[in-house]
């Protein structure tokens, strides 16, 4: 077949299907040959430049989410195995699981917690080749440091710090990256006056827009980030009500059980300064409680669905110097 032809009718199949599982056909498009997946995954890759937000290869985990409305998720909570799993809710539901994105696992490595980020549901480790990325907290729990397997841009550098290292080469896959490069830091503030209310956190990100995907290396035939720009978000203030005697925020009825986890991210507008002026009206993520173990996350441009979970992880866990 043609190459025009054949982008021809991957580009139609692209643009017909927009949501999961209908967008089994595309992926079903690029399991054909390699041929057809160079061809599938062009077309998808331009796609998202125009409409972002679409979960069809992997590589959309680290992309940004939409920007008109946010992508609606759930995550399960596995205590027994200190696990717990993303699914994108198709239908949007509390209860039903829909299609799984990615997996995460909870360890102790001394008096710190790391959180193992895969994309194999029974392959949780450092060492797979599912292995997407980590997040890392201090001793006490309130600072988390985000690693992602893979260069956030062009000219990125693997952390020489022991906690950023993966383990030895010898015990992984030659197609696995040997390195780990930070992209986040979540930090929560010390409640020194030990006052009731939910905690107060800040996010600090490199979150390259969908603009800044663009297709220059022709040789690897992988999209390049340029150099990203930063992203600082606070967690919105939250009101006392009167009557019900507690602080409460409008989730718009995606939350149901009240939690000391639960919150929800603004965009601060001047982004070099966190106590700056809050653009309170737009949430680039939430996260709440519906059941003992559920919990629903909502998320959109600039965040990525990797970003957005390894930012609901770091709610887990108790933090007694800020509650």
């Amino acid at each position: 077949m043609l190459p025009e032809l054949l982008g021809e009718i991957i580009q139609r199949v692209e643009v017909s299907e927009d949501n999961w599982p209908q967008r089994q056909n595309v992926v079903a498009c690029g399991c054909v040959c390699k041929r057809w997946r160079e061809a599938t995954r062009e077309a998808v890759d331009r796609a998202s430049l125009h409409q972002p937000g679409k979960i069809t290869f992997p590589s959309s985990l680290k992309k940004p989410g939409p920007l008109d409305s946010p992508l609606q998720c759930i995550i399960k909570r596995d205590k027994k195995n200190a696990a717990f799993y993303l699914y994108m809710a198709v239908p949007p539901s509390f209860m039903d699981i829909g299609k799984f994105l990615l997996a995460a696992r909870r360890y102790r490595n001394g008096a710190r917690t790391e959180y193992i980020i895969s994309l194999d549901a029974n392959d949780i480790s450092q060492g797979s080749k599912a292995y997407v990325g980590k997040l890392r907290s201090d001793f006490l729990g309130t600072n988390f440091t985000i690693y992602d397997s893979q260069p956030p841009h062009s000219g990125a550098k693997p952390s020489s710090s022991r906690s950023g290292r993966r383990v030895a080469s010898k015990q992984i896959s030659p197609q696995v990256p040997s390195g780990n490069f930070e992209v986040g830091q979540v930090s929560y503030k010390f409640n020194l006056l030990k006052s009731r209310g939910p905690r107060r956190m800040v996010c600090s990100f490199a979150c390259p827009s969908s603009d800044d995907i663009h297709k220059d290396d022709q040789k690897m035939k992988k999209p390049v980030l340029s150099a990203p720009s930063y992203t600082v978000l606070i967690n919105k203030a939250p009101r006392w009500h009167e009557h019900l005697e507690c602080w409460c925020l409008n989730f718009h009825g995606r939350v149901t059980v009240a939690s000391v986890k639960n919150f929800q991210l603004v965009a601060t507008m001047d982004q070099s300064q966190p106590s700056g002026k809050v653009d309170e009206e737009t949430v680039l993520l939430q996260f709440g409680k519906v059941g003992d173990d559920t919990f629903t996350m909502d998320y959109r441009q600039p965040l990525s669905a990797f970003q957005a979970f390894a930012i609901c992880l770091t709610s887990f866990g108790t933090k007694l110097a800020c509650e």
